[in-house]
């Protein structure tokens, strides 16, 4: 059982965490940006620290920053919560060369599975079904309407390091694949700082079923049952309901 663990992370997602520790009998070190001095999760830790300014590029996204409070701190581990550095595979790695405990998957976990073009992949070499469609970055409009000649259209033009619905666009014939496929680049690499584009087939009005898997660092794994997640608007999860 660790003694302290920082929480990477702010407001109800923060909250939750130190509530859970303290069941548990941890002291939890709080960190938070100038705008978020009053927040919540900054009154519940043991300790909290300023780590910069509102804009979360330059506080929450400050990897060498937390990882230099926590040291301050004594911290044995970090909780991420989700979002923010959860899945960035940069500050899990920092975490393991300083000796400090990252409360999620290892980096090289995260890094698979952060591409989606590495996802599929990986899912290919375990033989795992996956969608039709290409497994490598298409650099040009004339690479992706080669691949979408070979899937058939309609197909769903992604981004590999995207989320939340941010860098796909649908496009039911070439030319409307040409005219989204630089605006889709782009976006992508302004949100997300990669530009990398693939294509998978679009498959409509599609059931997307969840299963939540939960390991150890023993070996132990379980699955959490299923979600079911098709209720979206923009390709975003809109209501979550479980069983199935």
């Amino acid at each position: 059982m660790f003694a302290k663990v920082l929480i990477a992370n702010r407001g109800e997602i923060a909250a939750r965490i130190i509530r859970t520790c303290q069941k548990l009998g941890i002291q939890t070190v709080a960190v938070y940006s100038e705008a978020d001095a009053d927040s919540l999760h900054v009154q519940l830790a043991d300790e909290a620290y300023l780590i910069g300014k509102p804009r979360v590029a330059e506080s929450y996204l400050n990897i060498e920053k937390i990882i230099e409070v926590a040291k301050a701190a004594k911290a044995e581990a970090i909780h991420p919560g989700y979002g923010l550095l959860s899945e960035n595979p940069a500050f899990a790695r920092r975490c393991e060369e300083e000796g400090i405990v990252f409360i999620g998957p290892k980096a090289d976990v995260i890094a698979a599975m952060g591409s989606k073009i590495e996802a599929r992949q990986t899912m290919e070499k375990a033989g795992v079904p996956i969608v039709p469609g290409v497994s490598f970055a298409l650099d040009s409009p004339d690479e992706a309407a080669a691949a979408a000649a070979s899937i058939g259209y309609p197909v769903m033009l992604k981004a590999s390091s995207g989320g939340g619905g941010i860098g796909m666009h649908i496009a039911h014939d070439e030319a409307e694949l040409r005219q989204a496929f630089e605006g889709s680049q782009k976006r992508a690499a302004s949100f997300f700082g990669d530009g990398t584009m693939y294509i998978e087939k679009y498959i409509e009005r599609p059931r997307h079923i969840e299963i939540q898997l939960l390991a150890d660092g023993h070996g132990n794994c379980v699955y959490l049952w299923e979600r079911e997640c098709s209720i979206q608007r923009r390709h975003q999860k809109v209501v979550e309901e479980a069983p199935s």
